[in-house]
């Protein structure tokens, strides 16, 4: 077994981190690319017309920014920047929970429900309220256990994968599949390289990757088989009649 001890593993451990916030970065690039990022050049693409829209992605894009630069900032040894930074982190994820679950309500207000979606509104809203539900429990772990460095990292890169999938399924591929189950599992390939991570360095899973990981992946068919329930579908009617 090998483990990250002494200069050289600290060093391999800041680049894995550093790249697999760099890889979910251009995940994102590629997905909201047409939508979002380079809107002006695809005038004819199916974009939202409502502002909350603009305002929720420019804060995702704000996260994934730092997701990065807080990588970064390890790897320079700037970790009192580092906490620093963290606390508006925070207040930004509070932000993007609430501006993402008022754009999910407005999405599933629309008399075409989300856009490009072959889904009845009421059940796709399962998956961004999935979403938002998980990203702050995950992010909300991590600040708890700041203290804990390994667990802490996990944490965070666990609450940006569940982001991600919101990109990963507007990539042209995936998207033309029309199967949530191809989305999950090009998200899932980000899990497998932290698993893998793990084996490596520490000869076993660390116990917030492996219960994380393991909620994450859970998630993912119960979305599909809650989203057509009774239960689940007078939930999604009552959010909907509340103002947004």
């Amino acid at each position: 077994m090998s483990t990250t001890v002494g200069g050289a593993g600290r060093i391999a451990e800041r680049r894995f981190y550093l790249g697999v916030s760099v890889a979910m970065v251009l995940a994102v690039l590629v997905g909201f690319s047409r939508s979002f990022f380079l809107r002006p050049l695809f005038p004819s693409w199916h974009s939202p017309s409502e502002p909350i829209f603009y305002v929720h992605g420019t804060l995702f894009a704000g996260w994934c920014v730092l997701l990065v630069a807080q990588a970064s900032l390890v790897g320079a040894g700037r970790t009192d920047v580092h906490r620093k930074l963290g606390w508006a982190g925070a207040a930004l994820a509070l932000a993007m929970v609430v501006l993402g679950l008022r754009a999910a309500l407005v999405a599933a207000r629309r008399p075409t429900g989300f856009i490009d979606v072959p889904v009845p509104p009421l059940q796709f809203l399962l998956v961004p309220f999935t979403d938002m539900v998980l990203f702050p429990l995950f992010v909300a772990a991590a600040v708890l256990l700041r203290r804990n460095a390994q667990a802490h990292k996990r944490l965070m890169l666990l609450a940006t994968v569940n982001l991600i999938a919101a990109a990963v399924g507007r990539w042209p591929v995936v998207y033309e599949s029309g199967s949530p189950l191809v989305t999950f599992a090009i998200v899932n390939v980000f899990l497998v390289a932290l698993a893998l991570w793990d084996w490596r360095t520490r000869g076993r899973l660390h116990p917030a990757t492996l219960w994380g990981g393991a909620l994450f992946v859970a998630s993912q068919p119960l979305r599909i088989v809650l989203s057509t329930t009774s239960g689940w579908l007078a939930f999604a009617s009552w959010m909907t009649g509340l103002p947004s």
